[in-house]
């Protein structure tokens, strides 16, 4: 299957070498994004950019990624489980691979987030696995405007990070240190709310935005998570076990409105099911390489079969 167009003709940009007149090699893409000029406007004009059959491979890698991401970051503070494999550069997210992972922004629910992320096939899966992309704007405009003004004050995320053994992610590996000093003084830039637990644990509080504007086109986005941080926007038997056994402020994360009041978990399940069905797949193969604009576009993934290994890493 080739990448998919949603319902309002946008697709993901495609870039082969036959097309750049450059030689099908890590090389040949390397002298294809020079000539490019500054990739920032290309990815403010088409959101996503694929690079296809370049023959790109996990030691050939740095050399591209230098170029697509100038200042590639740590995945500090993320809360979902990877692998670090190189010089900031992590496996995909960690989740079995019969279920879906719904769409979202990397990191929309810290102080800060990447502007670029790049996802790089090293072995494609067997079937499915294909790693769907939503124009943020669409995903708003998709939106019930109930749910949109429920929002306006915001989403309030809650995390519980335990300090080695217990559910979830521990605060060391949570934000890639076990120096409590290092983890308050990132919080405290972060102006989030915190409190050491007396088992060595960790409570975060963070009150974000739930839509953002793009600081170049202008284009207000859905830029949230909350749907993935609660029960009914959960698609797996074992985390909808976990928030049954535990109290709210015990789970691993949860989330609320800005003033702390429940959200509806109908709101969870419009989010999650109408960012997925505005959604574009983008379908891979071994060496492909897919950047995005990760404030104008959300992502996820598709279920699959197979040894599927997409890497990916991020820039601001």
């Amino acid at each position: 299957m080739e990448d998919s167009v949603n319902s309002d003709g946008w697709k993901p940009c495609e870039l082969d070498p036959a097309g750049a007149g450059v030689a099908a090699n890590a090389e040949g893409l390397v002298d294809c994004l020079r000539a490019a000029g500054d990739l920032g406007d290309l990815l403010a004009r088409e959101k996503a950019v694929v690079f296809r059959g370049f023959g790109v491979q996990e030691h050939t890698l740095d050399q591209v990624m230098d170029l697509l991401l100038p200042n590639r970051l740590a995945y500090v503070h993320g809360n979902s489980p990877r692998t670090k494999v190189g010089k900031n550069v992590y496996t995909s997210t960690e989740y079995p691979p019969e279920f879906t992972i719904s769409m979202h922004n990397e990191l929309s629910y810290a102080r800060r987030w990447p502007a670029r992320l790049l996802f790089f096939c090293a072995k494609a899966p067997a079937t499915g696995g294909a790693t769907p992309v939503v124009d943020g704007a669409r995903w708003l405009e998709a939106l019930d405007p109930e749910v949109r003004q429920a929002f306006a004050g915001g989403v309030r995320y809650l995390q519980n990070l335990h300090d080695g053994y217990g559910f979830g992610k521990s605060w060391q590996d949570t934000f890639e240190t076990d120096a409590r000093e290092e983890v308050e003084a990132f919080l405290a830039e972060s102006e989030a709310d915190w409190k050491w637990r007396p088992d060595g644990g960790l409570w975060v509080s963070q009150l974000r935005p739930a839509t953002v504007r793009h600081p170049v086109t202008g284009a207000e986005v859905w830029f949230n998570q909350f749907d993935q941080w609660h029960p009914a926007g959960l698609g797996d038997e074992t985390a909808a076990e976990l928030s049954a056994i535990l109290p709210q402020d015990e789970l691993p994360q949860s989330v609320t409105f800005a003033d702390g009041s429940p959200i509806p978990g109908e709101y969870a399940v419009q989010v999650r099911d109408r960012g997925l069905e505005a959604a574009v797949d983008v379908d891979w193969r071994e060496g492909d390489l897919l950047l995005i604009d990760n404030v104008l576009v959300g992502h996820g993934r598709r279920p699959f079969t197979g040894a599927r290994r997409v890497l990916v890493a991020m820039s601001d």
